[in-house]
């Protein structure tokens, strides 16, 4: 029987990480937590509208080098994944769940082609930056064709994504964000073709978010002139947002440019209440960014696009956008995501940042 030995510690995200594709596409099991997302607007040849959303959750629960156990079910991360339609045109929302421990192969992910399962649901690389996903629930489901328009950008700087103060509060962070869609929706058993745009996002990291941050609103956007924007902000029990709280806008040519906290305002502008969990979320946001001199508008497609999940419950749905940049009019398609509205989000938080020996940052 082998030896049992002191397991190593989950990695943190610091700065200096070299993106490598299609490598950095795969799962990073020597950190906790990881996803890979995907949300998109698409059209039918009818003109009826959808958003979409595919997500792939890995919560690791054993940390690395610890002495594997014989039995497969002693697993090393929880699998699990969101599938959500938005049937824009018609009003109406769907969202499932799916959790598994992946011991007889059922879920999971791997190197190569393959790079997350779970059941029937997969995202599966056909190209160094292309994927077809593949998801169904019901009478619900997507098959979808993806093909990358832009190089990945990588958000923050020097490899990280800043989440908190203090070194290993950060993610490993980087996007795909204009990807040509095309395949089928399929809505109360019948398939639709459509096609649209598609924003992909991976991230990696151990505990990344401090005890006094409650949650965060996202945003990404597809504008009419080719460019496409990423922001963030992260809220704190005091009522403020944190300083680490940005964004990255990308040129029509696929260049990026780092947006910092001191640089814009979200305010919100409606606000909804779920019936289902009491959690009351701003559905419509005013956005400015005078470094960029950009202004927005941004409103829910559907105010009802929550997700009663487990073990939080968040909002996440289509979004459109009207307003100005450079003072010609823009108009936008995207996703926005809430947490923390409905009660606190579960996971991604730990008392103290771990002890790490930070290397200088080289700058990007």
């Amino acid at each position: 029987m082998p030896s049992a030995r002191a397991a190593e510690p989950w990695r943190v995200a610091l700065p200096g990480w070299e993106y490598e594709f299609p490598r950095d596409h795969a799962s990073h099991a020597g950190f906790q937590t990881e996803w890979w997302y995907f949300t998109g607007n698409l059209r039918a040849a009818n003109g009826r509208e959808f958003g979409y959303q595919l997500t792939f959750f890995r919560q690791g629960v054993r940390p690395p080098g610890e002495t594997r156990s014989e039995s497969r079910f002693v697993i090393d991360d929880i699998k699990f994944a969101h599938f959500a339609i938005t049937e824009v045109t018609d009003g109406r929302f769907h969202s499932f769940q799916q959790l598994s421990r992946g011991a007889y192969g059922e879920a999971g992910f791997s190197p190569g082609a393959r790079v997350a399962w779970i059941g029937g649901w997969s995202c599966e690389r056909t190209g160094l930056h292309d994927f077809r996903l593949r998801a169904g629930e019901g009478d619900l489901a997507l098959d979808l064709e993806l093909k990358s328009l832009k190089q990945p950008v990588i958000h923050g700087r020097d490899g990280v994504s800043p989440k908190a103060p203090g070194a290993g509060r950060a993610s490993h962070y980087y996007s795909l964000t204009r990807l040509a869609t095309r395949g089928t929706i399929t809505t109360g058993g019948a398939a639709s073709g459509v096609e649209g745009l598609t924003w992909f996002d991976h991230e990696w990291a151990t505990n990344q978010l401090a005890p006094d941050q409650k949650g965060w609103d996202w945003f990404s956007l597809h504008f009419s002139d080719g460019t496409e924007l990423m922001i963030f902000q992260i809220r704190t029990d005091a009522g403020g947002r944190s300083p680490t709280s940005s964004g990255t806008f990308v040129f029509e040519d696929g260049a990026a440019r780092k947006i910092d906290s001191g640089e814009f305002r979200l305010e919100p502008a409606r606000w909804w209440r779920s019936p289902e969990t009491g959690g009351s979320y701003p559905v419509a946001w005013r956005l400015e960014c005078p470094s960029l001199d950009l202004r927005l508008e941004i409103e829910a497609r559907l105010d009802a696009q929550e997700l009663a999940a487990k073990p939080f419950a968040y909002w996440e749905g289509s979004v459109a956008a009207n307003g100005f940049r450079a003072g010609k009019p823009v108009q936008a398609t995207g996703y926005l995501e809430m947490t923390g509205y409905a009660g606190r989000i579960v996971g991604l938080q730990a008392a103290e940042p771990p002890a790490v020996d930070e290397p200088p940052s080289r700058g990007r």
